[in-house]
């Protein structure tokens, strides 16, 4: 009994057959090989001391640190809380706790909503700078 391979037409009249093609595009990366990479510590003869990560993963940048800072105390600093900047409201109510010094803030003050506002809007801007300054200077977008 013979075997056939039939042909298919396909859209715009290309034709599919049977036989395996590889298909490229500029969106998409060639294939990865995935390495194991207890493998490769063995052959370069480390001791086998296993590394999973660069030693400087943090990858820190001090102008990162400066520019955000800036970037977060310009805005932060607009009085747009009934004419109060919230920078400002987060210090006054630092003076505030500071005039009974030995109890601390109660429950209630409104230092810790201040606070909590502050240091969220400062490490997010902080984040996105940090993921932002290093994702360019790598090519990663």
């Amino acid at each position: 009994m013979a075997t056939t391979f039939a042909t298919v037409a396909g859209l715009g009249g290309a034709s599919l057959s049977s036989t395996s093609s590889r298909l490229t595009s500029g969106f998409v990366k060639s294939p990865v090989v995935a390495r194991n990479p207890l493998r490769q510590i063995v052959g370069l003869g480390n001791g086998g001391r296993v590394t999973c990560f660069q030693r400087d993963w943090l990858r820190t940048d001090y102008s990162v640190i400066g520019f955000g800072l800036i970037g977060w105390l310009a805005p932060s600093s607009i009085p747009a809380i009934n004419g109060k900047s919230l920078t400002g409201l987060f210090f006054d109510s630092i003076g505030t706790e500071l005039a009974h010094f030995p109890t601390p803030p109660a429950v209630t003050s409104d230092f810790w909503l201040w606070l909590v506002t502050w240091h969220l809007g400062l490490f997010l801007c902080l984040t996105f700078g940090q993921i932002g300054f290093k994702g360019r200077t790598e090519d990663y977008f």
